[in-house]
């Protein structure tokens, strides 16, 4: 079955557009105008991917997506009306896994959807052959932060955490290399994939997730700690 794709832009003739083009490659597409109709179109429709433009009448492109957050984990590419960082690091804060700067070609938007239903793709395969093979019990446990891989379930203080599938991968492959210096290269390729269309912001966003979560004090991180001019470590 077609892959679903849902496109949120208050400008008629961009939202056709993009539209015509992503059904050319072969996605199902339905259309939004303003961000209380895509909060609701999200909903019933569940999409594997939402293209979601800052600027709409009502309620903005920053503030759906951290409502749809909230209830959902389906990737969400924004679109920005320019290439400002503040922008872009708070659309990424607020849920976004990927950002453009209108105006943008096609064939860019195209090649970011089809990096990110890849990994949507490569996420489920890697669940249903969980669910097949079913294997034991596999735990990293840090002192009282425990991971346990074969559920996907993180708990601190024996209480269970909740992650979004990213911080979950992303912590998981800190633990398995703790003590270890890693760079923000290294992770984006190795936890978003080698073909990941993005910049290593993405990576300083995700663990500020984390330490919010696992540290006692995420303004003085004891377990993922800055290594100034060569990334991160984690201390278990």
């Amino acid at each position: 079955m077609a892959e679903k794709i849902l496109v949120v832009d208050d400008e008629i003739s961009l939202q056709e557009t993009l539209a015509y083009n992503l059904k050319k490659q072969g996605y199902q597409v339905e259309t939004a105008g303003t961000g209380t109709e895509a909060i609701e179109l999200a909903r019933e429709i569940k999409p594997d991917l939402i293209i979601l433009d800052v600027m709409l009448p009502g309620l903005d492109g920053f503030e759906v997506c951290r409502i749809l957050r909230r209830e959902m984990f389906t990737p969400v590419l924004m679109l920005t009306a320019r290439d400002d960082e503040i922008d872009r690091v708070v659309g990424l804060e607020v849920g976004a896994d990927d950002y453009l700067a209108k105006p943008f070609s096609m064939r860019e938007l195209i090649a970011r959807v089809k990096a990110m239903l890849r990994r949507v793709r490569l996420v489920r395969e890697e669940v249903s052959q969980e669910e097949i093979t079913k294997p034991k019990a596999q735990i990293m446990q840090f002192d009282n932060l425990r991971i346990d891989m074969t559920r996907r379930e993180i708990t601190v203080d024996d209480e269970v955490v909740a992650f979004k599938p990213k911080e979950y991968e992303l912590l998981t492959f800190f633990g398995q290399h703790q003590g270890q210096v890693l760079s923000r290269e290294f992770i984006l390729e190795r936890v978003w994939g080698w073909d990941y269309i993005g910049d290593s912001r993405t990576v300083d966003v995700h663990v500020r997730w984390l330490r919010e979560k696992i540290e006692v004090d995420p303004a003085n991180p004891q377990r993922i700690i800055t290594v100034r001019g060569a990334g991160y470590r984690f201390e278990g």
